[in-house]
């Protein structure tokens, strides 16, 4: 039997895990609330699926946000203002790095470290069991709380077709890097969403031929409308406050005007509402497919030999298949029934964010809305904090807060009418899910 490590106990301090963009402005806001935080990283540098060069990392060349900047940036950090509508990811990693410096996050990070198993001891404390990505030996220490923040893009969705007897090559989106990999290749590029789309315009410009597989048909949104981000524009009317209705008929109106009827090209027409599913954003893919250098095939049922076989019974010959199909969330240095994960792998979290039985647990950044990721991470954890510190200064109304949220309407944060799939597991309207935060928070200040 191995030696139990020796337990050290931090005390009041709080455990983060990860330090890419959700796990950098939680350490910020957890120390302006006062806590002392060792913040666990298993890279060797800040940025998380920002950084290209992290093993994990989904971002290849030419990734660009799909999100524009004013929507994108954080809230205490604004972007440069010559910065791109788009930034590129490397401006985008320049930025969390710079952010990280600007606050004197690094002194709370330990990099080269992952975290094997954290295991509530009662009283709401956490023992947290951590070891060098290169080995040795582990160790324990105990914490108030903890915080998760190790993203939820970087564990491929598997194909749920068998590729074993196929003789070409198969690889998820995870591991495409650079366009050379699609340079003079037959391409099949399976999955309808923004990475996959984007993969299959840029072997459009690269491979020789490039069939485009999809599940179902979506709404392919432009970039801009009336000159402006296309974000930006749906931003205002969510401010108005317009019915969903409206919005999905000015939506249909702006796809018509821009993009017009895919189904003449061969794509397959949406099987749902605007709205329903989280937003294609890609101005060139129709664009491509109406030159003829990208052929809209169904779903993939089998991958033999030399053969891919769709849904419709058309069989193609391709050398290299790219799988866009998604990503999983995975905690695996935590027992599921922590966050409530059903067979499926889907936690239920309160506000996507606080552990329903565990009042020290939360994930920052577990979202997928209709604009960028950032601000809804730094407002995730100002509330994370400022929860953690009212169990400390007044548990009396920390309990009754709780007891008062455990009673928020599922329809007021997050969107019930969804295209049923992981990839809509966390799908949110940025605006409603940001005013449950504010009435969170709200709640929360002194009396």
């Amino acid at each position: 039997m191995h030696d139990t490590p020796d337990i050290a106990d931090r005390h009041d301090a709080v455990c983060v895990i990860g330090a890419g963009a959700s796990g950098l402005v939680t350490v910020k806001n957890l120390r302006e609330q006062g806590f002392s935080v060792d913040c666990y990283e298993r890279e060797t540098s800040v940025g998380g699926a920002w950084n290209w060069r992290h093993d994990r990392s989904p971002v290849y060349a030419s990734t660009h946000l799909v999100t524009s900047r004013p929507l994108t940036e954080l809230p205490d950090f604004p972007m440069p203002d010559d910065w791109p509508d788009y930034p590129h990811h490397t401006q985008l990693l320049a930025y969390l790095e710079r952010y990280a410096e600007h606050f004197g996050l690094r002194d709370s990070i330990w990099f080269g470290t992952e975290v094997v198993a954290v295991t509530p001891v009662g009283d709401g404390r956490w023992d947290v069991t951590t070891r060098g990505t290169g080995g040795g030996a582990e160790r324990v220490q105990r914490y108030a709380a903890v915080v998760v923040a190790n993203g939820h893009n970087w564990s491929p969705k598997p194909l749920s077709v068998d590729t074993s007897a196929f003789r070409g090559r198969v690889m998820h989106a995870a591991a495409y890097k650079d366009p050379a990999q699609l340079r003079g290749r037959k391409v099949l590029v399976v999955g309808g969403g923004n990475t996959g789309c984007d993969i299959a315009v840029e072997a459009a410009q690269q491979a020789t031929t490039v069939w485009h597989s999809t599940r179902r048909g979506y709404w392919y949104a432009p970039k801009y409308v009336f000159g402006r981000p296309a974000d930006q524009v749906h931003d205002k009317l969510l401010e108005q406050r317009v019915p969903l209705r409206l919005r999905q008929w000015l939506y249909h109106l702006a796809v018509r005007l821009t993009v017009g009827d895919v189904t003449r090209f061969g794509l397959p027409a949406p099987d749902h509402r605007p709205y329903e599913s989280h937003p294609v954003v890609n101005s060139q893919l129709v664009y491509y497919v109406g030159h003829g250098r990208i052929t809209p095939v169904p779903d993939v049922v089998r991958l033999e030999g030399a053969t891919a076989e769709f849904a419709d019974g058309r069989r193609v010959e391709p050398d290299l298949v790219i799988t866009a199909t998604g990503y999983l969330p995975r905690f695996e240095f935590l027992a599921p029934d922590l966050l409530d994960i059903d067979e499926d792998g889907k936690p239920d979290l309160h506000l996507h964010a606080f552990a329903r039985r565990h009042p020290t647990l939360a994930v920052v950044g577990l979202v997928q809305a209709d604009a960028g990721l950032l601000p809804l991470a730094h407002w995730q954890s100002v509330a994370v904090a400022r929860w953690l510190r009212l169990r400390l200064t007044d548990p009396d109304r920390a309990v009754a807060v709780q007891q008062r949220e455990s009673t928020r309407p599922l329809r007021s944060w997050t969107r019930l009418r969804v295209v049923p799939s992981s990839r809509h597991w966390f799908e949110v309207s940025h605006t409603n899910y940001l005013r449950a935060l504010e009435d969170l928070l709200k709640q929360m200040e002194p009396a």
